[in-house]
Order: structure tokens, then sequence, then C-alpha cells
């Protein structure tokens, strides 16, 4: 890790940081977004921690994630992942800023059955700008379930202090899909813009012989070429085609494929190579798994 990225890697130490004193649980915390104050002295820092964030701030809050910057506007979820980079933009003064932090460390988590599945949550790979914009009852539910949490937080730990804690972190996460899922299907013509570049882009891809100079295209390139982090486009693209990024890179060299096959004497193993794979079998169990043939049966067959 750099010298030049400051990490968190409890939650003792974060709350130390923003001088809110010691946390009542070592693993979890909920911060008052109007209680955090910082100067010109972290503006241009970079963080990282060892833990979950989901923040819901109503206020101008300047903030670089990555390589993006975004400037959070009223009812905006966002969800921060262990190991990614954040960069204050601009101070804060107390109460300029409304909402909550939901920090939790991921052993929290380890060995239950929400942590076995964080990955099913991709928002947490989403680039600051595909953050989850929230109707004003959306925003209730999760800062009730924030409030159910604080409150069990304020309780001495006990047994059953995880599996409460666990829970309705759980139940959380699981509205968040549901209103993400909402928020696709409210921007579904520009989605319907977005698959169509995508289309363009494979094609332009082969077209301009980039597949032989550089391998095949990849989900980062098309990512990146529309403005959106590989997550993100993935589920886009699954939510409008029922196909991931993935599987409209892989469909489209099928379809290529195909027409190689039918209108040329090469053999498969040239194909295979112009197409951008190192390996020839790799090439034919893609296509065997897409279209029931193996290349040498569907030449036969048509």
């Amino acid at each position: 890790m750099s010298e030049s990225i400051r990490r968190f890697t409890s939650i003792h130490e974060l709350m130390k940081e923003l001088d809110m004193g010691s946390p009542s649980h070592p693993l979890i915390t909920v911060i008052d977004a109007s209680k955090m104050a910082y100067g010109e002295d972290v503006v241009g820092i970079k963080f990282t921690s060892d833990m979950y964030c989901i923040s819901l701030k109503d206020g101008s809050c300047g903030m670089e994630y990555g390589r993006n910057t975004y400037d959070f506007n009223d009812g905006v979820l966002s969800f921060w992942a262990p190991d990614q980079v954040l960069t204050m933009l601009k101070p804060q003064a107390l109460d300029e800023v409304q909402g909550w932090l939901l920090y939790f460390h991921a052993n929290l988590i380890r060995n239950t059955s929400l942590g076995q599945k964080m990955d099913a949550y991709s928002f947490f790979d989403y680039d600051v700008h595909e953050a989850l914009h929230l109707s004003d009852k959306e925003q209730a539910v999760l800062t009730d379930l924030v409030e159910l949490i604080r409150q069990e937080l304020a309780e001495r730990i006990d047994n059953h202090s995880q599996q409460v804690l666990v829970s309705n972190l759980e139940l959380m996460l699981n509205y968040c899909t549901r209103f993400y899922e909402r928020q696709f299907n409210t921007r579904s013509s520009h989605h319907k813009d977005v698959l169509a570049k995508v289309e363009w882009l494979l094609k332009e891809y082969y077209r301009s012989n980039q597949i032989i100079e550089h391998g095949q295209p990849t989900i980062q390139y098309l990512a990146e070429e529309c403005h959106l982090s590989p997550s993100y486009l993935s589920d886009l693209l699954k939510k409008e085609t029922g196909r991931s990024a993935k599987d409209h890179i892989n469909d489209f060299l099928v379809e290529k494929a195909k027409n190689l096959l039918l209108s040329s004497d090469d053999s498969v193993s040239e194909i295979a190579y112009s197409l951008g794979f190192n390996y020839p079998h790799y090439f034919t169990r893609l296509f065997k798994a897409k279209t029931g043939y193996t290349p040498v049966e569907f030449r036969q067959v048509n």
C-alpha cells in the first residue's frame, strides 16, 4: 500500500480519526453525517479501509471515488467495499450535511450466510456516479432499518447481537437490490442506448482488427467506453437482455465464428486465433456450449 494512502483497519481507528469517541461495538457503527467535520488538512488525502460502508447524505459533499468525482445530491445512497479508495475534495463543517453512514467490518459477517453472498450485492463495485437515487419512501425504509441497528448498538452485546445486526444488514441490502431494480426500470430508455453502444463497440472492435492486435474485447474495455463500471454495465445488460456483459462478448464471438466457419476454408485453429483465443480447445468448448455443436460438426450440418 502506498504511503500516500491512509488506511483504517478497525471501527475504533475510524471513530478516533473522526474524533467521535469509542464505538459501542468493535465491528459496526452508525455515524451521524451532521456531526462529521473536517478541514483543509484532509483535502486531497486518499483513504481506504477494511470496512464496508453504506452512506445516505442529503447535502453537497464533494468526494472523489477512485478516478471519478461526485457531488452528492438529495436522496443518494452510495456503497463502498473494503480496499476501495476515497479522496475528500473539500472541507465539511458541522451540520453542513444531514444523513448517516453505516460502517461495518468484514469480520462482522464472516462465517455468516450474508458473508457468503456479499459478492451478489454487485452495487458495492459500482462507481459513485452509479449511486442509488432514492424516493422519500425508500429513504424512510432504509433509515428505519439504520435506526433499528442504532438501537441494537445501544444495548449490551450478548449472544444474539451479531445475528440481530447481520439480519438487519441483510434486509437492508435486499431492499437496496429491489430499489436498484426500480432504478434500472425507470432508466430503461437510457439503458437501451447503452445496449446499442455495446453492440456497436463489439462490431467496431472486430472491424478495426483490434481483436488481432489486443485480443478479445473485455468487460473492462466496454465499461470504460460506456463510462460505466464493469459491475454496473453487466447488471444493466442482464436487466435489459437477460445476458451479462460476458455473455454479450461470447455471443458476439460465436456469431463471428459461425460466419467464418461457413464462409471460409480456414481451420478451426486459425479461426480460433483470429477471434483472439490463445488456445483452440477453449474456442471449441465455448462454441459447443453456445450452439450444441463443435465447430467441425457445425460445418458438417450446415
